[in-house]
Formats: C-alpha cells, sequence, structure tokens
C-alpha cells in the first residue's frame, strides 16, 4: 500500500471515530446510526462498513486509541526506572485528559467500562487485559525495588489507583473540583496510598517509629 493510500485511510478511519464521539455523545450510543455517522464523517455508509463492522468497534476503536495515546505520554514523559507515583500519574492523567476532551462521550465511555454490556464482555476484557500489560510490569518493578510491600497481588495494586482515577473522574463531572486543580487532586490521593503499600521498614523510617 502506497504512503499516500494509507495516510488516507487513517485520516478516513479517525474522522469516523471523531464523528461517533461527537454523537454518541451528543444522542447516545443506541440514538445514534450509522447512517448518521457516515454523514457526520464525510463518508458513505459503505465506507463506514469497511473499517468497522459495527458501532461496537467504532467505540472499542476508541478505547485503542487511548491505550495509545496513553503509552505515549509515559515513554515521553517517564522512564521505566522512574518512581512509581510519577509513572501512574502520568498514565492516569494521560486518561483523564484523554477522556475529558469530549466530556459527554468520556461519560459514555466511562459507563461502558465500568459496567460493560454482557454482548461486549469479550471485548471489554481484552481492553482491559492491554491495560494491566502496561500497568503491571511497573507494579512489579516497584515492588523488586522495594517502594511497594512484594506480598500484595498487582491486580489489588491496581485496584487502588484504579478507584482513586473513579473518584477524580467523578468529581470532575460532578463540578467538585476545577480542570485545573485535577492533577493536584490526584497527587495528593496517589500519594496517600502508595504510604499505605509501603513495607514497614520504609514506614519506620520515613516517620521515625513502627506501628504494632
Amino acid at each position: 500500500m502506497s504512503p499516500t493510500r494509507e495516510h488516507n485511510k487513517k485520516k478516513t478511519k479517525k474522522a469516523i471515530i471523531q464523528a461517533a464521539i461527537k454523537l454518541f455523545g451528543e444522542n447516545g450510543y443506541e440514538n445514534t446510526s450509522i447512517e448518521q455517522l457516515a454523514k457526520a464523517a464525510g463518508v458513505g455508509k459503505g465506507t463506514v462498513y469497511s473499517y468497522f463492522s459495527t458501532k461496537r468497534d467504532i467505540f472499542y476503536a476508541f478505547c485503542e486509541g487511548e491505550l495509545e495515546y496513553i503509552h505515549e505520554q509515559l515513554f515521553a514523559k517517564t522512564d521505566e526506572n522512574a518512581p512509581i507515583l510519577e509513572q501512574m500519574l502520568t498514565i492516569f492523567m494521560a486518561e483523564f485528559e484523554y477522556i475529558t476532551r469530549n466530556p459527554e462521550f468520556g461519560r459514555l465511555f466511562m459507563q461502558e467500562m465500568i459496567f460493560p454490556n454482557s454482548s461486549a464482555f469479550h471485548d471489554n476484557e481484552e481492553h482491559m487485559n492491554k491495560y494491566f500489560e502496561m500497568i503491571f510490569p511497573i507494579i512489579e518493578k516497584s515492588q523488586e525495588k522495594g517502594e511497594i510491600r512484594q506480598e500484595i497481588d498487582p491486580l489489588h495494586v491496581c485496584g487502588h489507583f484504579f478507584s482513586l482515577f473513579l473518584l477524580l473522574i467523578h468529581a470532575y463531572y460532578t463540578k467538585m473540583i476545577p480542570d485545573s486543580e485535577a492533577e493536584q487532586t490526584l497527587t495528593s490521593l496517589f500519594s496517600q496510598v502508595l504510604e499505605g503499600l509501603q513495607p514497614q521498614s520504609q514506614i519506620v523510617s520515613s516517620r521515625g517509629f513502627k506501628h504494632e
């Protein structure tokens, strides 16, 4: 395939995804038709189907784009030897920025991720596995370095961070905090949970006393 043709295909695919983000956010997923998506993207209905078999395929293309963006930010802003706090902040702030670019679609996206439709469980599971493949090595390396306790399952560690990220998302959508305070808020929340995940020896040395 020629570079020009490849570029045009990527451009068309991006236009369809952007149209879906706009329409899903405005009208809802169920109330948006392929015809509407095609019109908004400036392409024919057949062109949409040549890229995506169903609307849900378009939705999960957004998920793939989210993971790519997070990877790019992680590579650009940190390295594999950076403290876990720095890496986790980069990951979850990148996700926050990606989701909140279009708040209405972001709300739908989070709903689908947290409460997936039974018919889409496989796609959601595949997305989450890719998510874990990115985060687990960071957690495991942090355990090797002694930043957090080794006996804790990486899935449980990930759960701590993700639950706090959901708290941030809730605060954003309920206007409890402005965008400008999102990173500061997440830094505070992550710092607190990491203190609780530290090995006992580090808690002793940092505080100067030992918990009974």
